[in-house]
């Protein structure tokens, strides 16, 4: 039990806060102003990397067998699928639109997010240079 809440709570819980945004008619009034000198497929693919890279981890460290080792295209899948809700749910709310494009900046983004964690992964794991340095920092603790 206490695997799964350490993995996939906070895929849940990111993926609740991007239907919170998502639900909100103006987003902009709740983020920060600097986030709004991006554009808004930057942004999508950012918030998706986050959770491409969140589901990736929940996925090969939180499951056994072939989940674990199909974690790469099962985080991107589950990555990009919320993402299609996202854009369905977004065509519900006032002001906002959904637009395909949305969608294919949310897959490339859960694209990288995954990637990038599966390569830092494998670099840490191989037991090479930054596999010494990451061993360092947790035995210090």
């Amino acid at each position: 039990m206490t695997r799964i809440l350490r993995y996939w709570m906070p895929v849940c819980a990111y993926a609740g806060l991007i239907f919170y945004l998502s639900s909100q008619s103006h987003p902009e009034e709740d983020l920060p102003s600097f986030v709004l000198s991006f554009s808004d497929k930057a942004l999508h693919l950012v918030e998706y990397a986050v959770l491409g890279g969140l589901c990736y981890r929940a996925l090969r460290w939180g499951t056994n067998g072939s989940w674990a080792n199909a974690a790469f295209p099962l985080a991107v899948l589950f990555a990009s699928l919320y993402g299609i809700s996202d854009e369905i749910h977004q065509s519900f709310v006032p002001f906002r639109e959904s637009s395909w494009l949305d969608w294919l900046a949310d897959v490339i983004g859960s694209a990288i997010g995954a990637g990038g964690l599966a390569r830092i992964s494998s670099f840490v794991s191989d037991g090479g240079e930054g596999a010494r340095f990451f061993q360092d920092k947790m035995d210090k603790r």
